[in-house]
């Protein structure tokens, strides 16, 4: 039974059965052997969690032709690489060109000679498990190109935090908020995963910025804004310039999270819609966390005083529509606050208390 799953599929389609059993006979030894005799069942065997490898499929047939088959299973993104040869008594050239047009991979001619069969059969497979490998092995480097530029991206990150927060995990709790308002608010995940990705280097210019500034125990004077407001520019530098979505995405990010909504932030004054959607987003996440947070300039404040201070800002510092965005996404927002608390430790051991709520989840 092992042996007979291991072999590759074949779906043959034709509405006599004589010509089902002729193919079948041909390559039975070496292929599972699938069939169908109508376009709709031809379709579904297709669609389903296992279709075949190939198909070799009849042009004239009731109900839907084979080259309509060949059409829709083409249309779908999910299954249109799947090779298909036409097995037809459509001898004309007009035929096999417009066979070939519309997806197929081969045209075999009735009546068949079982050495073609056999011998096309075993060229297409061959062309399709290379074409499986190679996308396999294109999606497995992309994955890791992506994932090494987010830990990448990450750990700068971090060390931005560690010039003014090194016991804190600020970064990894206001990158989670990002993205719960991201989605909010309608982005996609694809967007909102990138977001999250990349609100980690939102300070990272702060490494450019004197500690005797950045530690500053109380308010800062002119002179010392002036140094500090330098720190999105440091930042934009620092990541340069790129093609590559994450990598922009991070640099916008850091150059922009520190414009207000009337205009009144740093370091262009941008105002309203003028502002990067990212980095408005991100300022939302960034202050609320901060907050929230014990600084050198401040305590800790209460989630209602935070609430209430954010709720002042409202068409000044925030865009009105992402707070509500914002809103919608608290009970999320609070829980991830909760998470990630600086009490259970920086970064690096936060592995353990992500099992712990892990394990407490499974067990109710």
């Amino acid at each position: 039974m092992s042996k007979l799953l291991s072999k590759q599929s074949i779906l043959v389609v034709d509405d006599l059965p004589e010509n089902i059993d002729l193919l079948s006979k041909t390559l039975s030894d070496d292929y599972r052997i699938r069939a169908a005799t109508t376009g709709e069942k031809a379709l579904k065997i297709v669609y389903s969690d296992e279709p075949p490898d190939l198909v070799l499929l009849d042009i004239m047939m009731p109900g839907l032709s084979g080259l309509e088959i060949c059409r829709r299973i083409k249309a779908n993104p999910d299954r249109r690489r799947i090779p298909i040869i036409f097995v037809t008594a459509m001898t004309s050239i007009e035929d096999e060109q417009r066979g070939l047009e519309i997806g197929a991979v081969d045209y075999i001619t009735k009546p068949i000679s079982p050495p073609i069969v056999k011998a096309r059969v075993r060229t297409h497979l061959a062309l399709y498990d290379q074409s499986r490998e190679l996308e396999r092995m294109v999606h497995q480097r992309t994955h890791e190109l992506v994932t090494t530029r987010q830990q990448i991206i990450r750990r700068l990150g971090r060390a931005a935090e560690f010039k003014d927060n090194e016991t804190g995990n600020h970064v990894l709790r206001m990158s989670h908020y990002t993205r719960l308002i991201a989605q909010s608010h309608g982005l996609g995940e694809e967007a909102s995963n990138v977001l999250f990705s990349t609100a980690p280097m939102h300070d990272i210019g702060k490494i450019g910025i004197p500690d005797s500034i950045l530690l500053k125990p109380g308010k800062l004077n002119a002179d010392e804004w002036k140094v500090m407001h330098q720190h999105p520019i440091m930042g934009a530098e620092i990541i340069g310039a790129h093609e590559n979505e994450l990598l922009e995405t991070a640099r916008v990010i850091a150059l922009s999270h520190h414009e207000k909504w009337d205009g009144s932030g740093y370091p262009s004054g941008l105002k309203g819609e003028d502002i990067p959607l990212a980095g408005r987003i991100v300022a939302i996440a960034d202050v609320f966390d901060a907050l929230l947070s014990v600084r050198p300039y401040k305590p800790a404040y209460s989630a209602e005083q935070s609430l209430a201070l954010m709720e002042t800002q409202i068409g000044r510092h925030f865009d009105p529509e992402l707070m509500v965005a914002f809103k919608q996404a608290l009970p999320e927002i609070f829980r991830i606050k909760d998470i990630y608390a600086d009490e259970y430790g920086a970064l690096t051991d936060l592995e353990f208390k992500i099992q712990e709520l892990n394990d407490e989840q499974n067990d109710d």
